[in-house]
């Protein structure tokens, strides 16, 4: 299982967390506030989600430090929302 972590800033100024998790070809989005021990998962990933991962991802790529494919298939899954509006 691949993780990959990033955090937000609020609008009420609270820290949210994110962890994306690619585990058997598949992509699953979480978050907490910092305040909070759950987490929330979103499903399905919202495109601004997507939007951020990719960014992500193709940063950690040109670092080689996540294979291409990862890229492309978010790629893909941010094309499939697009379809769908």
């Amino acid at each position: 299982m691949k993780t990959h972590e990033w955090r937000e800033t609020t609008p009420e100024g609270e820290t949210r967390y994110y962890q994306a998790l690619h585990h058997g070809g598949g992509w699953q989005v979480r978050s907490r506030l910092k305040s909070e021990e759950e987490w929330q998962f979103h499903e399905p990933p919202t495109p601004g989600d997507l939007h951020v991962l990719r960014d992500l991802l193709w940063r950690k790529y040109q670092r080689r430090r996540c294979p291409w494919e990862d890229v492309e298939q978010i790629d893909r899954m941010i094309e499939a929302l697009n379809e769908d509006d």
